[in-house]
Order: C-alpha cells, then sequence, then structure tokens
C-alpha cells in the first residue's frame, strides 16, 4: 500500500515548510538537508524541523542533497514552468536518475497524480520542493491541501 512514510525537505518558506508542517502534523517522519546555520528567507530555522546541516551556507547542495536522499521528488509551483531552486530540483532529479514529478495549478488532480507517482515508482521517502511564499503567495496552503487530499486516496485504497 503507498503511504507517507518519510517527507524530505529543505525547510525554505512555501512548499518546503508546508511540507515539513504537514509531517509534523500528521506524525509522519521528516527530515532532510538545510544550508549550514539552519538559514531560510525567513531566519532561522526552528529546531522542532529535524534537519541536518549541509557543509555550506548554500541551499544548491542542500537541494542536490535532498533529492539524492530521497527515492523521489515531488516539486510544487503554482507557474506551470518551474524556475529557481524548483528547477534545480529537477534538474538534480534529471542528473541522479531520480523519479521527478512537477505539480502546477494548471494540472487537474494533482493529489490523484502524486499517489499514482508514488505507487509506481514505490516511493518510501519523499522530497518535497518548489516555489517559496514569498515569489508565489499561497503556495504553502496548496501544498498542505494537496498532501492532505493525497492521504485521504491513500488511506481509502487501504481499506478496499
Amino acid at each position: 500500500m503507498v503511504k507517507f512514510e518519510s517527507i524530505l525537505a529543505g525547510g525554505q518558506t512555501g512548499a518546503q515548510r508546508a511540507a515539513l508542517d504537514w509531517a509534523i502534523a500528521h506524525n509522519v517522519p521528516h527530515g532532510g538537508w538545510c544550508p549550514k546555520g539552519r538559514k531560510a528567507l525567513d531566519g532561522v530555522l526552528d529546531a522542532k524541523y529535524q534537519l541536518k546541516e549541509t557543509e555550506k551556507d548554500v541551499t544548491l547542495e542542500r537541494t542536490e542533497w535532498n533529492v539524492r536522499d530521497a527515492d523521489a521528488t515531488v516539486v510544487f509551483t503554482f507557474a506551470e514552468k518551474a524556475t529557481g531552486g524548483a528547477l534545480k530540483s529537477v534538474t538534480f532529479a534529471r542528473k541522479l536518475k531520480k523519479p521527478c514529478l512537477h505539480l502546477h495549478r494548471g494540472i487537474l488532480a494533482g493529489s490523484e497524480k502524486l499517489v499514482a507517482f508514488m505507487d509506481k515508482h514505490r516511493v518510501r521517502r519523499l522530497n518535497i520542493a518548489g516555489s517559496q511564499e514569498e515569489k508565489e503567495p499561497g503556495i504553502y496552503v496548496w501544498v498542505t491541501s494537496t498532501l492532505d487530499k493525497a492521504e485521504g486516496i491513500m488511506m481509502r485504497m487501504g481499506e478496499l
């Protein structure tokens, strides 16, 4: 049965922070890498996020290591084309030959696509990346909602 066994994310505002907060709220183990000094756009990351610090204080290293350590990556953006760190996650996934799914607001039934993706690739450790809240306001809420819906689908699948 497909389920969220572990969520990895870097802790940046927006999609990554939503993933970590969602994992904590739903008692899903979480982890991942953050830049040295636990740096994020809104300051130092809270200790409640069980993240390891990279050797350098650059986000590129964090992004690559989270892709590397996960079974697969899902990238959340409002825009149809990923840019910035979201695009870097896609690029690292290709380079490391890891499955990657890009969900954007134009895609219908995103939670269903996420569940199918996880099932197809037998994902146990899912890296969640995507847009920053400052660049795409509302991405945090959308990621949380998508994860809630995906969890509901997984629960119904388990009851069959």
